[in-house]
């Protein structure tokens, strides 16, 4: 931790708001390229804190993680060190929708969290609330606490999460909070309005905890971890497997509990207005829109290896506490449950994205970046994501040098992002590894390929970790050529086609070379979907091409013979201005961008065997 000499002088090159995931991110990456950075947030000891589900990466997740850790983040790392179980899921598809997930001790993680960063050079750590910018001529030039300190620095990064005037719901009980037990952020929301930008409502939630000596677990389904060699760093790392995760579920008495009482959920009588995340709604939304399913997976997940406390994932509400205890007790596994503490939906303010350039920053402040879920977002590994682009552009602007943008061909990261502020939000975004149209290239595997280069350019890992990819990447198509030089692509196939099995042996037999478990991954992978690859290379270049095509804003798309009327209604509504933010439109295939792009440069006198042929 820095002196407090800084505090005396107050003068800063990057100020963080907000101690979260991406807070985290944010102030590590500018701090570690050499910016002298303040993170300033309510309570130090909440650093890195999970008020939700204490567990990190999944299907789409993960890979944000696994890029994180090729640029250098602390979410990987401090995962490695915390985690209590891990699994790969989706280890029956192939290599590129596969995705580690970790369960995470969360007091270990946020220990750790803080103790990373107070030990970080060019990182200054402050408990308080920051009320106001400080804004001029539409730079940002610092902040003002609610104190009245105020503290100058010609970039900031807000990582509020759900602070921003946050409001917790337990039934038709509600009051002002970040999250339960912590105050919210309040006043900041009407600085950014002042400022032009436009604020809305979101909402989430999270389950009520339950003691672990409470549930008989002899009736619920054990959940087998996974024998793993890799976690999310680059560095081989032997899973242990410390605390057992469990499976029960729901029931159709359980459900019939929640239908009786939904006019006390805050979602139902309109005491929440914000939009609810449609991928992991509460069990009242479940049971409201699925009525004919009879059950819902409830998985039993520990929270610490020193905690008594279980979450049980799929079961967020915000019901009434009695009504939260009958349905619990309904539920095989709980019937003697004790909640120790409730389940609660919590609705906050977040800056429509679309007001963000693709460096985070916001269009109309110079300075000024947002991360998190400000940005409509939810979950630790989006708001992390964000959060080292944030930081890395913010140190980039106040050294004056080019930003730092990822394609979304480049990473989930970029997919993420340019969803963000090309097609906003309108309820909380998720990352899935069908958001990316090039997945095939965006994998677990080879991720460090992708981004190593890169990462090593903006001074975010060491010579020695560059060095160790490239020497590995060196190997991988030192062993692709070997290969290929010596089987057909049937031959190739019938080696590598089991997804199931490892295949080092078949490697270093049929080569004569050594290779780590994620090398002979991305080898199999290369293989697996080498033809698939190439075109979706080619259709890369393609759609490069095709970027800037300009779409005028009176375009008619019923003209256009093919489109179904789900995508001209969204094409009508959203009017993107070029085939790239066409493309970026939920539900258009490459079929239908083709024949948007053959009817725009017909329009344009180009020839159509032009279009056809490119």
């Amino acid at each position: 931790m820095t002196t407090s000499n800084s505090f005396e002088h107050r003068d800063f090159d990057v100020i963080v708001i907000g101690g979260g995931h991406a807070g985290i991110e944010a102030a590590s990456a500018a701090a570690r390229m050499g910016s002298k950075t303040l993170l300033i947030t309510l309570n130090l000891d909440r650093i890195g804190f999970m008020p939700c589900n204490p567990a990190v990466g999944g299907i789409g997740k993960g890979h944000i993680v696994y890029e994180l850790s090729a640029l250098g983040g602390l979410m990987p790392k401090l995962c490695t060190q915390t985690y209590l179980q891990a699994r790969m899921l989706n280890t029956k598809k192939g290599p590129a929708v596969q995705g580690l997930r970790l369960q995470i001790d969360k007091y270990a993680y946020n220990r750790l969290s803080k103790s990373t960063l107070e030990h970080m050079p060019n990182l200054t750590l402050l408990s308080g609330m920051v009320k106001e910018l400080i804004i001029k001529d539409k730079k940002v030039r610092g902040v003002r606490t609610r104190e009245g300190a105020d503290y100058v620095a010609p970039c900031v990064v807000i990582t509020t999460g759900t602070f921003l005037n946050g409001i917790v719901h337990i039934g038709l009980t509600n009051y002002p909070a970040g999250r339960q037990g912590e105050e919210a952020a309040i006043g900041l929301s009407d600085m950014l309005r002042q400022q032009g930008l436009e604020v809305a409502r979101l909402k989430t939630g999270t389950p009520p905890r339950l003691l672990r000596s409470s549930i008989d677990f002899s009736v619920c389904q054990y959940q087998e971890a996974d024998n793993l060699n890799y976690l999310f760093e680059f560095y081989p790392h032997k899973a242990e497997h410390k605390r057992a995760c469990y499976i029960t579920h729901t029931n159709e008495n359980s459900h019939a509990i929640i239908r009786a009482n939904l006019h006390q959920s805050p979602m139902y009588t309109g005491n929440i207005t914000g939009r609810a995340p449609r991928y992991c709604p509460s069990i009242e939304d479940k049971v409201a829109r699925f009525p004919d399913k009879t059950s819902h997976h409830v998985f039993i997940e520990p929270e610490s290896e020193t905690s008594e406390e279980i979450y049980p994932n799929g079961i967020s509400t915000s019901l009434p506490y009695t009504v939260q205890k009958q349905f619990i007790n309904s539920i095989k596994g709980f019937e003697k449950a004790i909640i120790t503490r409730p389940g609660y939906a919590i609705e906050y303010d977040f800056v429509l994205p679309n007001q963000l350039n693709h460096t985070l920053e916001v269009k109309s402040i110079s300075g000024l970046f947002l991360a998190g879920q400000i940005n409509g977002t939810t979950g630790y590994e989006e708001a992390a994501g964000q959060g080292i682009i944030a930081g890395i552009n913010a140190h980039l602007k106040q050294t004056g040098q080019a930003p730092f943008i990822m394609d979304r061909t480049q990473g989930y990261i970029g997919v993420m992002i340019d969803d963000l502020v090309t097609m906003s939000v309108d309820e909380p975004y998720r990352m899935f590894t069908s958001r990316a149209e090039r997945r095939l290239l965006l994998r677990q595997d080879n991720v460090f390929a992708r981004l190593g280069k890169i990462s090593h350019q903006l001074g975010l890992i060491s010579d020695e970790f560059y060095k160790d990819i490239k020497q590995e990447q060196d190997i991988i198509e030192s062993a692709l050529d070997a290969l290929r030089k010596g089987h057909n692509n049937a031959q190739l196939l019938r080696l590598f086609g089991d997804l199931g099995t490892s295949c080092t042996p078949v490697i270093e037999e049929n080569t004569g070379m050594r290779v780590t478990e994620r090398a002979a991954n991305t080898i199999q992978a290369e293989i697996i979907y080498g033809p698939y690859i190439k075109r979706e290379e080619a259709e890369v270049e393609r759609t490069k091409n095709h970027m800037h095509l300009a779409i005028p804003p009176e375009f008619d798309y019923c003209t256009v013979d093919g489109l179904s009327t789900e995508l001209r209604q969204k094409l009508t509504r959203h009017k993107p201005a070029t085939i790239a933010q066409a493309a970026l439109i939920p539900g258009m295939t490459p079929a239908a961008l083709s024949l948007l792009i053959f009817k725009l440069r017909k329009k344009n006198n180009v020839s159509a065997q032009d279009c056809t042929t490119e």
